[in-house]
């Protein structure tokens, strides 16, 4: 934030037209922790990219059909259970959807599968968006009040490690998936 001043808002609103939680979570408390983040223009900022995310794909999905999922490993799989939420919830699905981890863009899509009027998917969205940066810049924020900024540091830090972690694993993982012989 300090050498992007102003500009890091667009940066916080392109992350969330992607994905986002755990950036946005990052950013409020590295704002709280160190008054460089405008909390309120941080939550405008995801608010508006996470809109315009999900109204991409939901857009794909009305176009293109499971064809725009398919693309996409392990996704098929997703798109059926979101699906099956929709027929089963509806608004409450396209209210909450982003709040499941890794389900947000094969949502969007699926609700552009169904007969979903674009008008009531785009009003649903918007107010599930800022209900989603509200709370997700919420949690940073009084997270870093809890956790003060020595606080945060150290769980950045274990944050960055744990995912390192992750990432050597999976691949060491695949390395012994690719050079096992077949069964």
């Amino acid at each position: 934030w300090r050498e992007w001043g102003d500009l890091a808002y667009p940066v916080a609103a392109v992350w969330a037209f992607f994905e986002g939680e755990t950036f946005v979570l990052v950013d409020a408390a590295l704002g709280a922790a160190t008054d460089m983040v405008d909390p309120w223009l941080l939550v405008f900022s995801v608010w508006l990219g996470s809109f315009l995310g999900d109204q991409v794909w939901f857009a794909l999905g009305r176009r293109y059909g499971p064809a725009a999922v398919r693309r996409f490993p392990g996704a098929q799989r997703r798109l059926e259970v979101a699906l099956s939420f929709i027929a089963r919830y509806g608004v409450l699905f396209v209210l909450t959807f982003r709040f499941a981890y890794g389900v947000r863009n094969v949502a969007s899509a699926a609700c552009g599968m169904t007969d979903m009027a674009r008008l009531r998917f785009a009003a649903l969205n918007f107010v599930a968006a800022g209900l989603w940066a509200g709370s997700f810049v919420a949690g940073g924020w009084f997270l870093a009040d809890w956790l003060g900024p020595q606080g945060v540091g150290w769980l950045l830090g274990t944050i960055g490690i744990a995912a390192i972690g992750w990432i050597v694993l999976r691949a060491w993982r695949g390395r012994a998936a690719v050079g096992s012989p077949a069964a």
